[in-house]
């Protein structure tokens, strides 16, 4: 029962995925959100399970993205289901899933990719259709530069986001500034504002073992929890005189282990005591199962000698580079993998009629 040991440290728990067996699954061990990955999709079609849904969208005239769409509609809208009565409990400060925008749009492979303005039109577009009128949906929006120019007015709107894919101090300071200056102008004013910054932690880890190999042992692989610690504590101090009804929280995303000698629930348990740990099905499994009690440790950081070696070694502009370089590839590529599967799919099942 070690989740509920995690969860008595402040920490909510959210999964890191839409499968409904395991949002019921996770939902019951104490979790109370999740978010959309396009992989979850692709598995269910692999599988058989979206055999009939498949016919009837191709036969209504839709294309493998409309199709793709329509998917994880039904999948967040199934998982929101499961997470309403904590939204309910909690008057909308819990209980959320995550609905993620097209990731095609920062596709750099797409030789027809849209200028920036553009990009910019097609984000409010898409957050104002997938949001609707749900009540517990939060909308995802990367920290890109067209991303970031888009949530000012995605706020404006009254639409719960989810600013993804934040690995610098400039990305957060941008995204959270950006979505404070809409919130302010909501007509329904401040009472339902609510907003969370998924800052990835673990590709940071992974980023330096391989372009900062002069970081010393004991500086290595505490990059990302240094980083996150930092964006935590400036999200905390920025809101805490705001005197807002709802939490303005840090997600801590990508927390499953990366480096060799980590432990399953590394940076689960740096992370303990505070906001939403986003973790995958299998890191949420081994917490439930294993016997440990967790500690609050968000607020404390490693040594000063630690902390400031990595300040020193670990140049943010290039490591922000980079990782949005790979950041944006690992969002397209699934989506456009999953394309290609309904594409596959439709035509086997037409082929079999």
């Amino acid at each position: 029962m070690s989740l509920k040991s995690l969860i008595s440290t402040g920490t909510k728990v959210w999964l890191d995925s839409i499968e409904p067996t395991l949002v019921k699954q996770n939902r019951a061990m104490g979790a109370t959100g999740a978010t959309s990955n396009p992989i979850i999709i692709a598995d269910i079609i692999k599988a058989g399970g979206f055999d009939e849904k498949i016919s009837k969208l191709a036969d209504q005239g839709l294309d493998e993205s409309a199709i793709a769409w329509q998917l994880n509609d039904q999948l967040v809208r199934e998982a929101q289901d499961v997470f309403l009565p904590v939204w309910e409990q909690t008057k909308g400060n819990d209980g959320y899933v995550s609905f993620e925008v097209d990731p095609l749009l920062e596709d750099v492979l797409d030789k027809h990719a849209l200028p920036h303005d553009q990009r910019v039109k097609k984000y409010v577009e898409l957050a104002k259709k997938w949001a609707g009128t749900h009540k517990n949906r939060m909308i995802k929006i990367p920290a890109t530069d067209a991303g970031l120019a888009a949530l000012e007015e995605v706020a404006a709107t009254g639409i719960t986001i989810n600013v993804t894919l934040i690995f610098s101090q400039r990305q957060y300071i941008a995204a959270r500034d950006a979505v404070w200056r809409g919130a302010q102008r909501r007509k329904n004013g401040l009472s339902g504002f609510k907003s969370v910054y998924s800052i990835f932690v673990s590709r940071v880890d992974v980023y330096t073992e391989k372009y900062v190999p002069e970081l010393s042992k004991d500086a290595q692989g505490k990059v990302g929890v240094v980083n996150v610690k930092k964006l935590w504590r400036m999200n905390q101090e920025f809101w805490k005189d705001k005197k807002l009804p709802l939490q303005q929280e840090i997600i801590f995303a990508s927390t499953g282990k990366k480096l060799k000698w980590q432990s399953e629930d590394y940076y689960v348990e740096q992370l303990a005591g505070s906001d939403i740990q986003t973790n995958p099905p299998a890191t949420n499994d081994f917490v439930e199962k294993s016997s440990k009690q967790y500690t609050r440790q968000v607020d404390k950081m490693p040594a000063d000698a630690i902390v400031r070696e990595i300040e020193q070694k670990v140049d943010e502009r290039k490591l922000e580079q980079k990782l949005m370089e790979e950041g944006t590839q690992k969002f397209a590529e699934p989506q456009k993998a999953l394309q290609k599967l309904i594409a596959e799919k439709r035509a086997s099942l037409a082929g079999a009629k």
